[in-house]
C-alpha cells in the first residue's frame, strides 16, 4: 500500500484515505482495485484532464463515487456532470461512457448479482 501516513491499523482492518491511495499520473487513468470477491468489486481510478473510457456495458449496476474533480458521464446518451461528493448509477446492459472534464478521482462499485 502506498502513503503509509494516511493508514493506521484499527481492529485488524485499515483505515484509508481515498483521494491519496491512488495517484494521478499525467496522461493517464490509474486504477486500484482495493476489494475483488466472486460478488462484487470496489476499485479507485485517477483520471487525468481529457482522459476518460470509451463508451460500453457492463452486466451488472455500477455506482460511481466522485472524491475529487470534475467527470462527464454518458449514460444511454444522457450526459451527466459530477463532482467532489456526487455519486450516479450506472444500470446494467446500458451503454455509458465518462471523460475528465478537470483531472478526476473516483471510486467505482460493482455489484455482481442479478437479484
Amino acid at each position: 500500500m502506498t502513503k503509509d501516513c494516511y493508514q493506521k491499523e484499527k481492529d485488524g482492518g485499515k483505515i484509508i484515505k481515498l483521494a491519496d491511495f491512488v495517484e494521478y499520473q499525467d496522461g493517464s487513468v490509474v486504477s486500484k482495485e482495493i476489494i475483488k470477491k466472486e460478488e462484487g468489486t470496489v476499485t479507485l481510478f485517477a483520471f487525468d484532464k481529457g482522459q476518460g473510457l470509451s463508451e460500453h456495458t457492463a452486466p451488472f449496476d455500477a455506482l460511481v463515487y466522485i472524491i475529487d474533480g470534475k467527470v462527464e458521464i454518458v449514460i444511454s446518451g444522457e450526459k451527466y456532470m459530477l463532482e467532489e461528493g456526487e455519486m450516479i448509477i450506472m444500470p446494467a446492459n446500458q451503454p455509458h461512457a465518462l471523460k475528465a472534464v478537470k483531472k478526476f478521482k473516483m471510486m467505482l462499485t460493482m455489484i455482481k448479482s442479478n437479484l
